[in-house]
């Protein structure tokens, strides 16, 4: 961790994005986070791709850790993101890079993938394959109930009342263990989605309360006003692209026990669907992978990704 470098990179907007970094050289490969995390949720992929010799980039996205928020957080989009992700190459001098994204940074490596293709040179998505933009996230939620976590928190003003009776730490701390089951999230009708988890529960065995201070931490200092725009209140969002079509090799590794698998239609989509946007796909499944699964088994995942990138991408 004492390797890992941080500096700034500042957008074409003004915004000033945290970018954590290590290694060098022309072979980079960008790491984008889901929520409830930041650059940190990388950190052993990190340290195994700078090993291997490539030059491993972390960012907190606007408005996550120490990145400047927007300045209408309520406006942000995923196409924001996406463009970050650009001026990032763009302010370290870099070409191109492969995507290695996990959860809803899924969702911003796809846009980047559709609206940037100059950009890709490989992509490794984690918990959840390519999709592309428009509806249909929005439609599969509708088939869940109503007391489902992403449904709640897609009403504005009723994840802040929730969150607002915690402290930041505590309330990462019950989204990591509500996220770490096999279950999908489901509050009853007189409950918020926190009262699902007490605020003393056990952390998984593979995340040390020293991880939760950092990620508490941060989170106190961005709050969570942008990471509720972005990604539960932006699903929909659309993006003028005529190819939807991925052109570059790429890898999904699921968990067999994330519960993010319990989805409506997640099966036919992740194993056969996605393969009609992304041809050149090889799919890998780990028997006791959870939602946090480059957390969680690092050394399996390290081995797949290095794998990955050495056979299909810089063979």
């Amino acid at each position: 961790m004492e390797l890992i470098e941080h500096k700034f990179v500042e957008t074409n907007g003004g915004l000033k994005l945290h970018v954590a970094q290590i290694g060098t050289g022309d072979k980079v490969v960008l790491l984008l986070h889901g929520f409830p995390e930041i650059w940190y949720s990388w950190r052993h992929q990190m340290a195994a791709l700078a090993g291997a010799g490539y030059r491993a980039i972390a960012p907190d996205y606007r408005g996550y850790g120490l990145s400047d928020p927007p300045p209408k957080p309520d406006e942000a989009t995923f196409i924001d993101f996406a463009a970050d992700v650009a001026a990032i190459l763009d302010s370290l001098q870099i070409p191109k890079a492969a995507v290695v994204a996990k959860d809803f940074g899924v969702y911003v490596a796809s846009r980047f993938a559709l609206l940037y293709p100059e950009r890709l040179q490989g992509m490794v998505t984690l918990g959840i394959p390519f999709t592309p933009p428009g509806p249909g996230a929005s439609a599969i939620l509708a088939l869940l109930p109503e007391g489902f976590y992403a449904r709640r928190w897609m009403e504005p003003g009723r994840a802040e009342a929730d969150f607002g009776r915690f402290d930041a730490k505590t309330v990462v701390r019950k989204i990591y263990v509500l996220f770490a089951g096999t279950e999908l999230p489901t509050a009853a009708v007189d409950q918020e989605i926190m009262d699902l988890v007490e605020g003393s529960a056990d952390l998984p065995d593979w995340f040390t309360e020293e991880d939760l201070s950092t990620y508490g931490d941060l989170y106190q200092k961005s709050g969570f006003q942008t990471a509720l725009k972005v990604p539960y209140r932006s699903i929909e969002e659309s993006a003028e692209v005529a190819d939807l079509t991925v052109r570059v090799p790429a890898m999904l590794i699921l968990g067999d026990k994330d519960y993010v698998r319990k989805s409506p239609g997640f099966e036919d989509y992740a194993n056969v669907g996605v393969k009609h946007f992304v041809p050149d796909l090889e799919i890998v499944h780990l028997s006791e992978g959870s939602h946090f699964v480059q957390e969680q088994l690092p050394e399996q995942v390290n081995e797949l990704i290095l794998g990955f990138l050495g056979a299909r991408i810089w063979s």
